[in-house]
């Protein structure tokens, strides 16, 4: 079966960046499992998966434009101090924003005296991505799973709906 919208894929995965640095690997660990459309993966590496089956191998590269966008900066501001005021803070937590555009998360990148500086943007924003997948089982998305938009484990998703 070919993989198309509506379809789960079962895949392992190794993501590096352009300096061979890993992001992300799944091949020691559970495989990926998710229902192709539903935006779960970025589109970059998701087009390149269409057509593809149980057992392909593929290396896909993906730019910016098609994984998490580019870098924007002005998503990143310093707030004062203040605003964590009973926290304990430190660079690399992530909290939920509040903004013109409604809410945003926004990542911890620099502590300073008085002052925190946030960024808005996606941490792999601006980062070429480079695939390695294994695609390891294709099939039809159930009725509930695709009413859901995720897939279900044995018994059900685990959840009410």
């Amino acid at each position: 079966m070919k993989i198309a919208p509506n379809k789960v894929v079962s895949m392992h995965y190794s993501v590096l960046d352009n300096d061979n640095n890993t992001i992300d690997n799944t091949f020691d660990g559970e495989p990926l499992v998710f229902i192709v459309g539903t935006g779960y993966l970025i589109s970059g590496l998701e087009n390149a998966l269409i057509d593809k089956q149980a057992g392909d191998k593929i290396s896909v590269t993906v730019d910016p434009e098609q994984g998490y966008g580019e870098r924007h900066d002005n998503l990143m501001q310093a707030v004062p101090k203040s605003m964590f005021e009973g926290m304990e803070i430190e660079v690399g937590m992530q909290f939920r924003a509040t903004t013109d555009d409604g809410d945003q998360m926004v990542m911890i990148i620099d502590i300073q005296d008085d002052e925190v500086v946030v960024d808005g943007n996606h941490p792999l924003s601006g980062i070429t991505l480079n695939f390695d997948v294994e695609i390891l089982d294709v099939r039809d998305a159930t009725e509930d799973e695709l009413a859901h938009g995720h897939v279900h484990g044995e018994g059900g998703c685990g959840h009410d709906h």
